[in-house]
């Protein structure tokens, strides 16, 4: 298989397409428990708590299939999966996000779903996927993810 057909499969296999937040791999952020995580999973290779969460970090011989390294951060208090942060093992570009998952939001058209191209801290670029629940962060280059955040159903509309 070919280096670009892998990463366009493996792009649908991390982050199922859908008109409304899915979970990925099983593991649904704001339904999900840390119990659940580890029993897909197994244990993870450390956590860590900080700012009221603790996160299981898969990553190393402990990564999952198609990845380098996940993050499960989980309430402290309450155990359920708040985010899941995905950083995939091959080049994904720009193109395959947004075949995948849909164009920028044209503000004339209510095409769903589509993206917000927002600049986080020191300037790096993501793309906001309100309908999905999904941020996808760029490497500097600005054209392959760095990683894919799936979020709880409960994202508001940005202003």
């Amino acid at each position: 298989m070919s280096r670009p057909v892998f990463a366009a499969w493996l792009l649908t296999a991390l982050v199922p397409c859908a008109a409304l937040a899915k979970p990925w791999n099983g593991i649904h952020p704001g339904v999900s428990s840390t119990l659940d995580v580890i029993g897909k999973f197994g244990e993870p290779t450390k956590r860590v708590t900080a700012k009221g969460q603790e996160i299981l970090v898969y990553s190393g011989p402990a990564a999952i299939t198609g990845t380098i390294q996940a993050q499960f951060k989980c309430n402290a208090a309450t155990y359920i999966v708040e985010r899941i942060d995905v950083y995939p093992s091959p080049v994904i570009p720009v193109g395959a996000v947004e075949k995948s998952y849909g164009k920028q939001c044209d503000p004339m058209e209510a095409k769903e779903p589509c993206y917000y191209r927002k600049e986080g801290t020191g300037q790096k670029v993501y793309f906001l996927y309100v309908k999905l629940g999904l941020a996808v962060f760029f490497k500097e280059d600005g054209k392959t993810v760095q990683s894919f955040v799936f979020l709880p159903d409960s994202l508001q509309q940005p202003e």
